[in-house]
């Protein structure tokens, strides 16, 4: 059975009560691919599973199930 869905502000209260971010900074999270698992977008309106995770820059890529990176990219990344 799927998860639950909840809207971007209801998980935002659910995960972090009053110190829920702006709805601004949600859907910058949503769009960006900051949440896990990724939200679904209907509309105007993303829709996030119950037990979603904020995961960031470098969880994002990992989480998701991303390549790791070869020491060519982190070359590049680190400017060596």
């Amino acid at each position: 059975m799927p998860a639950k869905l909840l809207t971007l502000e209801q998980w935002a209260a659910d995960t972090y009560g009053a110190a829920a971010p702006h709805i601004n900074t949600l859907r910058r999270w949503a769009r960006d691919g900051h949440i896990f698992p990724v939200p679904l977008k209907h509309g105007r309106s993303y829709f996030v599973a119950q037990d979603a995770l904020y995961v960031g820059t470098a969880g994002a890529t990992a989480a998701a199930g991303g390549m790791p990176k070869g020491r060519l990219v982190a070359r590049l990344m680190n400017g060596r």
